[in-house]
């Protein structure tokens, strides 16, 4: 069985693929969403980072519990 630090790297490098491919294919609507983000308040912008934080949780737990 590989270590938890492996996982945790292989996580972070699909982290990097999956940016970089939407920087890659869209980068016009990325700008325009960058820029959008710096008009929105603070806290939006954390009630949006808290959300994906727990959805990315349950995905990892549904993962997990289906053992895909």
């Amino acid at each position: 069985m590989e270590s938890f630090g492996a996982y945790i790297l292989t996580a972070f490098a699909l982290v990097f693929v999956i940016e970089g491919a939407l920087y890659a294919l869209f980068p016009e609507q990325i700008r325009r969403m960058l820029a959008m983000a710096l008009t929105m308040p603070p806290q939006s912008l954390r009630i949006f980072g808290a959300s994906m934080v727990a959805v990315g949780f349950l995905l990892v737990t549904l993962i997990e519990l289906l053992k895909f």
